[in-house]
């Protein structure tokens, strides 16, 4: 601008400003470029770490189990006085105690599923002497625990007996048990409690004693007497009590289809995970007959079953509908068929309410799970 020669009169000057200041300018713009480049991946890196933590979180979460410490269980196959062994061989062999009789209250004959006793029996006496039983199966362990260990309580009865009588049953019975412990109610019913506690409870130093039962239900037509008492901990806790089994996060299924159900039975077997050739036994209980169809084709498609109805025990044929004690009901089989020396054990469970989704669970062998 100031030189005395015009810039086609100087041919460097001239290609260095052609060339050099464009050049000059797409360094910049490509410096630019990279710096924003590298920003941008690191970010993204950040999300990806961040999103890859919150899924092994997320896993890690999904595939926390219980330990089945205590098991209880009484129903209309086990007679007075016979050992446990006995009730567990008639289950897995089909022997049927639905039939037909008159119920604890009334006249009418039903077709249901009675918990043996003494005849002439007192409704309410009869249930105290159950809830008695349940309670004595599980002293023996509760004694090997230590006295300030808090019980979480998980009641759950279904009966035609008024709230208050079975307020005062429950209450007569854990006093004279003799168990030291102290319990403290828990929210939730069924299997939901349990998904629940594995969310927000599972560093909790308590152990949680799951106690239900239906006796003399309101409607017996096709139901069954049954009374279950399970004692779970945490196995990040509780390291005084011998494991059983361990119960693995049951899986509901979001809505009553087939396809719904077929994806919670494959994200059970995942929470352990296990294969499904590798399940020894599948129990079925509380599932409505419309529902029958949907069930037979997901053990097909998922290869639980390659042979038709080998090994698997329907405890609806065999006792009768258990209503809200349908899960725990299958939960205690299990285990007692895991403690005989079976392997992994596989249940589909529902509930008192047709509506309610069903349930997907897996128990394992201590062994296996320790491996």
């Amino acid at each position: 601008m100031f030189g005395t020669q015009t810039l086609r009169q100087q041919p460097v000057s001239f290609w260095g400003l052609a060339l050099g200041v464009p050049l000059l300018g797409w360094c910049l713009l490509a410096c630019v470029r990279a710096l924003l480049y590298c920003g941008q991946q690191q970010v993204a890196d950040g999300w990806d770490k961040a999103r890859e933590e919150d899924l092994i979180q997320k896993f890690r979460r999904g595939r926390r189990v219980q330990q089945v410490l205590g098991v209880a269980l009484l129903s209309a196959v086990r007679e007075p006085e016979a050992p446990s062994v006995t009730q567990l061989n008639a289950l897995l062999g089909g022997v049927k105690a639905l039939k037909a009789q008159p119920p604890r209250h009334g006249q009418t004959t039903f077709r249901h599923s009675r918990i043996a006793g003494v005849a002439d029996e007192e409704t309410e006496q009869a249930l105290r002497r159950v809830v008695m039983q349940v309670l004595a199966d599980l002293v023996p362990i509760l004694e090997q625990a230590p006295d300030d260990r808090p019980l979480a309580l998980l009641l759950e009865v279904d009966s035609a007996l008024p709230q208050n009588v079975l307020q005062q049953i429950w209450r007569q019975a854990w006093s004279e048990s003799g168990i030291r412990q102290s319990t403290v109610p828990i929210e939730g019913f069924g299997l939901k409690a349990l998904d629940q506690w594995l969310d927000h409870r599972i560093f909790d130093e308590a152990l949680l004693l799951v106690v239900a039962i239906q006796f003399a239900p309101q409607q017996p037509e096709g139901t069954a007497e049954v009374a279950v008492g399970l004692l779970l901990g945490n196995r990040l806790t509780q390291t005084v009590l011998p494991p059983k089994a361990y119960l693995h996060r049951p899986e509901q299924e979001r809505e009553p289809t087939t396809e719904a159900l077929l994806y919670a039975a494959r994200q059970a077997l995942d929470w352990v995970p296990i294969d499904a050739q590798s399940i020894e036994q599948i129990w079925r209980v509380g599932i409505d007959v419309q529902r029958v169809a949907a069930l037979t084709k997901v053990l097909v498609d998922v290869s639980l079953q390659s042979k038709h109805n080998q090994g698997v025990c329907n405890l609806d044929t065999v006792l009768g509908h258990p209503g809200k004690a349908s899960p725990w009901l299958a939960i205690a089989a299990a285990t007692q068929t895991i403690q005989s020396g079976a392997g992994p054990q596989f249940i589909f469970s529902g509930g008192d309410c047709v509506d309610a989704g069903l349930w997907s669970t897996v128990l394992t062998p201590v062994l296996s799970l320790s491996k």
